[in-house]
């Protein structure tokens, strides 16, 4: 835990730096970043992102959690109360089915784009975990990488990122995602 708690801090300090925020140093790559973290340790980056809220830092951080994201899109497309009836009468299947036409990663990022404010410096985006298996996070990054303008995103990673595959929670099936850089 001291460990996470170091990662974290140093987290804390990078996303103010300049040279982060501008993305220098990525060699004209595209400024997404990828903070690995084993499952266990949610409640403590849960409660970092918590804290990170709060405090007074050098840069405006807007923090999506992907699960709340989707909550929104459900009620804007006045679909959420009705999804424990459709999986009742017409099944998982169909209903993820469903999900993944009405709730997919350009709507996901649309929403997010939207919430991010022009005086925003970085996307954090936490909630990956909760949000598998009807929002992959890979998805998400390439329908996000052109709506962000160069704004450092930063994606709080449940798993493993080896700079080629990301893997959730050190188990599931590695999704190639080529585009980010691992971050501390």
């Amino acid at each position: 835990m001291k460990d996470l708690d170091a990662r974290l801090d140093r987290l804390k300090n990078l996303i103010q730096e300049e040279d982060f925020l501008l993305g220098r140093g990525l060699s004209n790559e595209v400024n997404i970043r990828i903070f690995c973290y084993g499952a266990k340790d949610e409640m403590a980056v849960r409660y970092f992102t918590e804290r990170l809220k709060t405090e007074s830092l050098k840069c405006k951080v807007h923090i999506v959690d992907l699960y709340e994201t989707f909550l929104a899109i459900c009620e804007e497309k006045r679909i959420l109360d009705r999804i424990p009836q459709l999986e009742k009468r017409r099944g998982k299947d169909f209903l993820a089915k469903q999900l993944e036409r009405s709730c997919n990663a350009k709507i996901f990022a649309q929403k997010i784009v939207e919430d991010f404010g022009n005086d925003q410096n970085v996307l954090i985006i936490i909630g990956v975990g909760k949000v598998f298996p009807f929002m992959r996070v890979h998805s998400l990054l390439n329908a996000l990488q052109e709506k962000m303008n160069g704004k450092p995103i930063v994606v709080l990673y449940p798993g493993e990122f080896n700079g080629h595959y990301l893997k959730l929670f050190n188990q599931l099936k590695a999704n190639e995602y080529y585009r980010a850089f691992s971050i501390i």
